[in-house]
């Protein structure tokens, strides 16, 4: 299994990658070099799928590739996009090919088309007719693409699809099933995918291997995770998680591995580290900055940045107000000096009594409220695209799911910026994540953990003097954004009043317009905000 970190659209890039891949592999002993969905073009290609040009550089791709490799003793299955036939309506296929000795000597095309959540497929490709299994020295592959595996009626309770071309496939006494796939991580999915394909080794009673994309493409985050399974559903080869890996091994022989540990804070982290360094780099960037406020959010996304992309390159900005704490300060000089990274400080209180100056003949009269405290945030967020312009610097936003998710920010102010890192992480969830990175010492202060969270936009400010706390919000949110739960279902499952709940639905519908101007946000729940979640802005909810 070759886990690569492909790039959309970099087929140059691309193919060295899957070459030096097969290289490694034969110089193994491996006879069959297996990769992951759309490995060639990068996935997901979106709607470069509808450029002629695009998918004809896919179709030269693949002969390259067998040219690379005819001199291998690898053989090599690795998918691709590639032209659809004219009567079907669609630009594409979404394929896997088998290459041997520069023989071409399968072409298979993906049955089932996920159409939701992030998933657009039945947009650009076309499905397969029957699929046929394929002979590797006699050994009969049954090859699936992702979806195609995800249809199994004895393990979902509700099938997506009326097929299975599994069982079309079984019909033909494969061997083995090898599955491709560019499946993207979210809060649990590892477990699902070994659950799923354990039972559908047990039920085939033939082994089963997926090689999964691995790294971070605009929001989604493929965290590899490629792994083996005997006939009888035991684990049998593990792949890396959050990071490219080849390993060796033979299906038929291989003995079992010991279960799987896994922490979920960890796997959050990882998650975000790499989608951080991937969105930076594949845009052609190296430095960002993040501007330090002493709070949590923005603690944990320069933790992740100095991980992502080294100290050296990340860029800390201090902006007191008149309403910053001494406290606020030092705290963020601590966590600056703790992760090694550059920390300056730029005074916003001359700046907000200009502000304020100049709005006051039209502000005659009426009382100080949210525009105030709007306008210091919208102060610092031009002062750090002023620095990102100056210095080729991407700033990385530092609001939660939490805040996103009822408004609790600021457009053009915090919310500034070209990606929303702990976007869908609600609050609850970042103070885990923070404690789960200080378990073996302090990185990020004690102090910044213990405080109450504040915006610090007003004297003595709380957000539970805008919020209800955050371990009551989060769990309706959770159930709300992610699970589409009604405010009933809400008020049954943890008994919070249900004016609570609605006036928090409210704040949610409310909120749309903000959300849909906000930078992507790295995908890391089963529902984020952002390509996955599409609902509209001028709509009247009734709660």
């Amino acid at each position: 299994m070759a886990q690569i970190n492909p790039t959309v659209g970099d087929f140059t890039g691309n193919l060295e990658k899957i070459v030096a891949a097969s290289r490694r592999a034969a110089a193994l002993g491996a006879r069959l070099t297996v990769f992951s969905e759309l490995a060639i073009c990068g996935y997901p290609p979106a709607d470069f799928l509808e450029k002629p040009s695009f998918l004809a550089r896919c179709r030269s791709a693949v002969d390259e590739l067998a040219a690379a490799t005819r001199e291998l003793s690898t053989a090599v299955l690795v998918g691709v996009a590639l032209p659809a036939q004219a009567d079907t309506g669609k630009p594409a296929v979404n394929a896997a090919v088998l290459l041997d000795a520069g023989r071409l000597l399968l072409e298979q095309h993906k049955r089932l088309l996920p159409f939701y959540d992030v998933f657009d497929e039945q947009r650009y490709f076309a499905p397969s007719k029957p699929q046929q299994v394929v002979e590797l020295d006699g050994v009969r592959l049954a090859v699936t693409i992702c979806e195609d595996a995800w249809n199994d009626k004895n393990f979902w309770p509700r099938r997506l699809y009326k097929v299975d071309p599994l069982e079309d496939l079984m019909h033909q006494q494969p061997a083995v099933h090898i599955n491709l796939s560019s499946s993207p991580f979210w809060h649990g999915k590892r477990a699902i995918r070994r659950q799923m394909l354990s039972a559908i080794a047990q039920r085939d009673g033939i082994p089963v291997l997926i090689c999964n994309q691995v790294g971070g493409n605009d929001s989604l985050i493929f965290d590899g995770s490629s792994f083996a399974l005997n006939a009888r559903g035991e684990l049998i080869a593990q792949a890396a998680s959050f990071e490219e890996d080849l390993v060796l091994f033979d299906p038929f022989q291989a003995p079992p591995l010991p279960p799987l540990e896994e922490d979920d804070n960890q796997a959050a982290y990882q998650a975000l580290v790499m989608g951080t360094r991937d969105y930076v780099r594949k845009c052609g960037f190296s430095k960002v900055l993040v501007g330090l406020s002493g709070g949590i959010d923005s603690a944990l996304v320069a933790a992740v940045a100095k991980d992502a992309l080294g100290a050296e390159n990340v860029i800390a900005i201090g902006m007191p107000s008149p309403y910053s704490s001494t406290g606020s300060i030092d705290d963020s000089r601590h966590l600056a000096a703790n992760l090694g990274i550059r920390y300056e400080v730029i005074g916003i209180s001359d700046l907000f009594a200009e502000y304020t100056r100049a709005l006051d003949p039209l502000f005659a009269g009426m009382k100080p409220d949210t525009t105030e405290e709007n306008i210091q945030s919208r102060i610092r967020g031009c002062l750090l695209m002023a620095l990102s312009n100056k210095y080729s610097a991407l700033v990385l936003t530092t609001g939660n799911k939490s805040e996103m998710a009822v408004g609790y920010c600021t457009l053009y102010g915090d919310m500034v910026g070209a990606l929303a890192v702990i976007g869908d992480l609600v609050k609850t969830r970042v103070y885990a994540v923070c404690r789960w990175i200080n378990r073996d010492r302090e990185m990020i202060p004690w102090a910044i953990l213990d405080k109450p969270p504040s915006a610090e936009l007003r004297p003595d400010q709380k957000d539970t003097d805008s919020l209800p706390p955050y371990d009551v919000l989060d769990p309706v949110l959770e159930a709300y954004v992610e699970r589409y739960e009604s405010p009933e279902q809400i008020v049954q499952a943890y008994g919070f009043p249900l004016e609570l709940v609605q006036q928090i639905v409210r704040l949610v519908e409310r909120s749309e317009y903000k959300r849909q101007q906000a930078a992507p946000v790295l995908k890391v729940t089963s529902k984020s905000f952002g390509m996955g979640r599409r609902f509209p802005i001028a709509v009247k909810v009734q709660v």
